[in-house]
């Protein structure tokens, strides 16, 4: 597969072209990847008002009381989403699963503790610490390259 990149100045809008033989599965795997690219947007809410949260401002997401919340350098807000939903919509590069009920922004941890048997003890930066269950623990230790 070839890549070309055509610099115009004046281009107003970016374009994909595709030229190929045939539409196989890379390709499908291409269109699809450019199509989720698109910028998705979280809103959290709090006292009757709507906010767009910042990933960089999400310490952690997590599901309580059939609720999912962010929690924030600005607070908690609570979201309209499901927790799978937001886990589609964050980076999956900055943001990982540590339970059925959590999701935590790696650029705000502070520490991993690894002495307790069999699970992960998560110290966030503002001072928050959360346990990732054991059935995340090979993951997160594969993500931490341990």
């Amino acid at each position: 597969m070839r890549i070309e990149v055509q610099i115009d100045q004046n281009c107003t809008e970016s374009k994909i072209i595709v030229i190929t033989k045939e539409v196989d599965d890379e390709i499908n795997a291409i269109i699809k990847k450019l199509e989720d690219a698109q910028p998705k947007v979280i809103a959290g809410f709090k006292s009757d008002t709507a906010q767009i949260l910042e990933p960089n401002d999400i310490y952690r997401v997590y599901a309580s009381s059939g609720k999912v919340f962010a929690e924030t350098s600005n607070g908690d807000y609570s979201l309209n989403l499901r927790l799978y939903e937001v886990e589609q919509r964050l980076d999956n590069r900055l943001f990982l699963r540590i339970s059925n009920s959590e999701i935590i922004n790696l650029k705000k941890v502070k520490d991993f503790d690894l002495s307790f048997t069999g699970t992960i003890c998560v110290s966030l930066l503002n001072g928050t610490t959360t346990y990732a269950s054991r059935r995340y623990v090979s993951k997160i230790k594969k993500v931490l390259g341990i």
